[in-house]
């Protein structure tokens, strides 16, 4: 690999967003959170969003936590003490912001807010530690608002017997969600603090995971199905030959692979069972 440009930027745990020349992510600088622009092929600054706050604690330092979204010209951010901002992606102006936590009632947590947007046909959607917040795509007004929980989390379309809804994972367990209104469709209960995202599978079923404060717990897959308006969950199978806690795990081929703890690990989808585990890292 031949390194083509190197910029330093501010902490944090924000990841990327890419269109075409140009890349956006969160970062702290001082006591300013960033969200900015780059140019994909030079590193230069395109652009820098100042709002006056600042999160950190000891174990993971400073910045925000999630990734921006992009959508028809624009980019929302959602920054680690709750401020959701929607701006021009190719200027930086600010088109609306909010304060997800004083409009969901929720303390900033432990970690920092950490989801990021989801963005609908007119809607933006975001987890305030464990507590869906719905909001006007245009306007920034708030529209709907999920039941409580905690989590770190995002929220996540997919397609269930036909159905778009919005599946969420928080200390509660698994719930789907009406995008339209926030009604609850389908509940799974599991007590525990998520962090990755649940995967789709073939014939309506949900790969899942879960964590508490020693490390992923298990994964689970459910199948979902649906008479007339009654959804039901059935729990398949559960494996503690993959365990997730902050990396997302691969779908490939009948299989799953992610790290159970430090070590990379692959289950059979069918069953459930490991079929390898293997390779330290860090």
């Amino acid at each position: 690999p031949r390194e083509i440009w190197r910029r330093p930027i501010g902490p944090g745990w924000s990841s990327f967003a890419v269109r075409g020349d140009l890349v956006y992510t969160q970062e702290q600088r001082g006591e300013d959170e960033i969200v900015a622009c780059y140019k994909l092929s030079t590193g230069e600054r395109v652009w820098r969003h100042r709002d006056p706050v600042r999160f950190w604690e000891s174990n993971a330092g400073a910045g925000p936590r999630g990734t921006p979204t992009l959508s028809n010209g624009r980019v929302y951010a959602f920054g680690a003490t709750g401020i959701l901002n929607a701006l021009d992606a190719t200027t930086g102006a600010r088109i609306w912001s909010r304060n997800v936590a004083t409009d969901a009632g929720k303390q900033v947590p432990m970690w920092g807010f950490s989801s990021s947007p989801l963005v609908l046909d007119d809607l933006v959607v975001v987890a305030a530690a464990g507590k869906l917040a719905a909001y006007d795509r245009t306007t920034g007004k708030p529209r709907w608002f999920g039941p409580n929980g905690g989590g770190y989390s995002s929220p996540q379309l997919v397609t269930l017997n036909g159905i778009d809804q919005v599946v969420f994972m928080n200390s509660s367990g698994a719930t789907s969600m009406d995008p339209a209104d926030g009604k609850v469709l389908w509940e799974y209960k599991w007590e525990g603090s998520p962090i990755v995202q649940p995967a789709k599978l073939e014939g309506d079923n949900l790969l899942i995971s879960s964590a508490d404060m020693m490390g992923g717990m298990d994964i689970r897959r459910l199948a979902i199905s649906r008479q007339g308006t009654a959804w039901n969950v059935q729990e398949r199978w559960q494996s503690r030959g993959l365990k997730p806690y902050f990396n997302d795990f691969v779908v490939h081929k009948g299989h799953a692979y992610g790290f159970d703890g430090s070590i990379l690990s692959c289950i059979e989808l069918e069953s459930g069972e490991r079929k390898w585990k293997g390779g330290r890292y860090g």
